[in-house]
C-alpha cells in the first residue's frame, strides 16, 4: 500500500483519486475550497465535477495543505496556468527528492515553459514526473480500463512510480521523454478544438482525419524543435490521446471548438464552464514557442487567430485545408 495524494479536486483529480482508494491504497484528495472538500464529506460526491460517482469510503478528503502533502506520492493535478502559484505553496513542505508527479497539460502563458521548466524552478529539490494520456475522468473513476504514459527523467524513480500508480483500470507506460510527452499532451489540446470547429461546421470525418494527421505532424515539429523525440508520440501520450481529445463531446476541446463553431464567443464559453480548457491557453502560450523556433503550424496558428484575432472560424479552417500540398510525414 502507497500513501498517496492528490492535490486539486477537480474531476481529473477526483477520478485520479477514487482509482487509488478503490486500488487500496491510502489516498487523500485536497481541494483548494474549505466548501468544497466539506461538500464532498457530507455528499460522498464531487457534485460540480463528477456528481454521478460515489467516493470512495475510504478517500480523506481535505482542505489542509499541510496534511495533504504528508505522502509518499504526490499527483498534482492543478491547472497547468495555476500550476506555479501552487508549485509555491507546496514547495516549503516538501521533502527532499519527494517524487510530484503533473498530471496537468499545458504552458505556462507567461513564461511560455513546459511545466517541467515551472517544476524545475519551484520545487528544486524534489523529484518530477508526468501523467499524460488519453483519459476520460468520468471513465476512469467508473472504472472503466484505460492507459496513460507516465514520463520521468530519472528512470529509477520512473519505475517505482510505474509499479506504484498502475491500476486495475489504469495501465501505465514508461518513457524517459518528458518533453515530446508534454508537447504532445498539450498541444493536442489545440488541434482539439480545430477538430471541433470542423465537426461544428459539419465538414465530415475525412476533414477531421486530415486535421488529426496533419495536427500530429504540427505536435512532431515542435517535439523534435524542443530536443523530445518523434518516438514518444506514437504511445498513448501522442497518438492515443490525439486521437481522443480530437472525436469525442467529453473532451472540453473539442466540445469548445464545436460551440465556436456554431457562433459562441470565447469569453462565453469560459464562462460557462466549471472545469478549464485548456486549449484555449495553451493556444496562446504556443505562439510564442512556434515565433522562438521557427517552426510551421498552421492549425495552432488559425486555432489562436479564431481565439484571439477575431478569424472567423470557417476562413480558419478553410485556410488550414486549402494549403499547399507537402511530403507525407513533413
Amino acid at each position: 500500500m502507497t500513501k498517496i495524494s492528490v492535490i486539486g479536486a477537480g474531476a481529473w483529480g477526483t477520478a485520479l483519486a477514487q482509482v487509488y482508494a478503490k486500488a487500496g491504497h491510502q489516498v487523500t484528495l485536497w481541494a483548494r475550497e474549505k466548501l468544497l472538500a466539506q461538500s464532498m464529506i457530507e455528499a460522498n460526491r464531487n457534485i460540480p465535477y463528477l456528481p454521478k460517482i460515489d467516493l470512495d469510503p475510504h478517500l480523506n478528503i481535505t482542505s489542509d495543505i499541510t496534511e495533504a502533502v504528508q505522502a509518499d506520492v504526490i499527483l498534482n493535478v492543478i491547472p497547468a496556468q495555476y500550476l506555479r502559484t501552487n508549485l509555491k505553496l507546496i514547495a516549503p513542505l516538501l521533502r527532499d527528492h519527494q517524487p510530484v508527479v503533473i498530471c496537468a497539460k499545458g504552458i505556462e502563458i507567461e513564461s511560455h515553459s513546459l511545466l517541467s521548466d515551472v517544476f524545475a524552478e519551484e520545487c528544486p529539490k524534489a523529484n518530477a514526473a508526468f501523467l499524460t494520456g488519453p483519459n476520460f475522468a468520468i471513465e476512469i473513476a467508473s472504472g472503466l480500463p484505460s492507459a496513460s504514459t507516465l514520463a520521468c527523467a530519472d528512470p529509477k524513480i520512473g519505475n517505482e512510480l510505474q509499479q506504484a500508480l498502475t491500476a486495475k483500470n489504469l495501465r501505465l507506460y514508461l518513457t524517459g521523454d518528458i518533453i515530446g510527452a508534454q508537447v504532445a499532451g498539450a498541444i493536442k489540446n489545440v488541434i482539439a478544438i480545430a477538430c471541433g470547429i470542423s465537426h461544428g461546421l459539419e465538414l465530415g470525418e475525412s476533414a477531421r482525419a486530415a486535421l488529426i494527421t496533419r495536427g500530429l505532424a504540427e505536435i512532431s515539429r515542435l517535439t523534435m524543435a524542443m530536443g523530445g523525440k518523434r518516438e514518444t508520440l506514437m504511445g498513448q501520450c501522442g497518438v492515443g490521446d490525439l486521437m481522443l481529445t480530437c472525436s469525442s463531446m467529453k473532451s472540453r476541446n473539442f466540445s469548445c471548438g464545436v460551440e465556436l463553431a456554431k457562433g459562441k464567443k470565447m469569453d462565453e464559453i469560459i464562462a460557462s464552464r466549471t472545469s478549464v480548457t485548456e486549449g484555449i491557453t495553451t493556444a496562446k502560450a504556443a505562439i510564442k514557442l512556434i515565433e522562438d523556433y521557427k517552426i510551421d503550424m498552421p492549425i495552432v496558428q488559425g486555432v489562436y487567430d479564431c481565439l484571439y484575432n477575431n478569424l472567423s472560424v470557417k476562413e480558419a479552417v478553410t485556410a488550414i485545408l486549402d494549403r499547399p500540398s507537402r511530403m507525407e510525414g513533413e
